[in-house]
């Protein structure tokens, strides 16, 4: 008889858009599904904020803080957010639940798994919303964790920075990949709800500890339905057409 593997599942940046994120769970319908990790940014942008919530809530309690999270419930200053961001927080903060409003307020910045660090956006001061883009980025960000492995998202593009003993840092570009015991690993899951790679399907990651493999998966979803939803709730148009172009 086959063995079942076991699987961790990792989402980031959901934003509110539901059939992503439904489309994303029904991907994952397949897997033993042993643990759901979630690296922030529930909210934000598109126009179904309290069921993306609901739904995140009844999945999994490991759940760190994002940026629009925390600024849809009033701990974020939303000045260095662009127009559309903004109104998209506004639009949000007055519709939520006060139930999901707290949620969101309770949520925490970092959260320490076994040799893993969950984190929405830097290691490095996580509370300054900062982004890893490059390998300077990077290297910088691996002197603020002690794990092996610092899962993130908030950029909403997928990348992988490996460092050897050495302290050389490279980029892995493959969707599917083993640990080295010996390396270290900044893992970007991407976005479910709005990627920005130029691919418009939802990314999330399997991670199967039992092989330490990490896949990254793509998924197609409804975008048309989602940018009905978002131009009927009268958000920035621009946050609907966006989506079909994955940017």
């Amino acid at each position: 008889r086959a063995t079942i593997i076991m699987s961790i599942i990792i989402l980031s940046d959901i934003h509110s858009n539901l059939e992503a994120f439904q489309a994303v769970l029904k991907d994952f319908s397949r897997e033993r599904v042993d643990q759901v990790l979630c690296l922030g940014d529930v909210v934000g942008y598109a126009a179904d904020p309290d069921q993306c919530i609901e739904t995140l809530h009844g999945l999994t309690s490991d759940v760190v803080a994002g940026n629009h999270d925390w600024a849809v419930a009033g701990l974020a200053d939303t000045s260095c957010f662009n127009p559309e961001a903004r109104a998209a927080v506004e639009w949000t903060a007055g519709i939520i639940t006060a139930d999901h409003s707290a949620y969101l307020k309770g949520l925490p910045l970092t959260l320490c798994l076994p040799g893993m660090l969950l984190v929405h956006a830097t290691p490095c001061q996580p509370e300054s919303w900062d982004y890893i883009f490059s390998l300077d980025d990077a290297a910088m960000s691996f002197h603020h964790f002690d794990q092996q492995v610092c899962l993130t998202g908030h950029s909403h593009y997928p990348i992988v920075f490996a460092q050897d003993t050495e302290g050389t840092i490279s980029v892995i570009w493959d969707s599917t990949f083993t640990l080295l015991e010996s390396h270290r690993y900044l893992i970007n899951v991407g976005s479910v709800g709005q990627p920005r790679d130029g691919d418009p399907r939802a990314a999330y990651v399997i991670y199967k500890p039992e092989e330490a493999s990490f896949t990254l998966r793509r998924v197609s979803y409804d975008i048309k339905r989602t940018q009905r939803k978002i131009v009927a709730a009268g958000l920035p148009t621009f946050l609907a057409a966006r989506l079909a172009e994955g940017r």
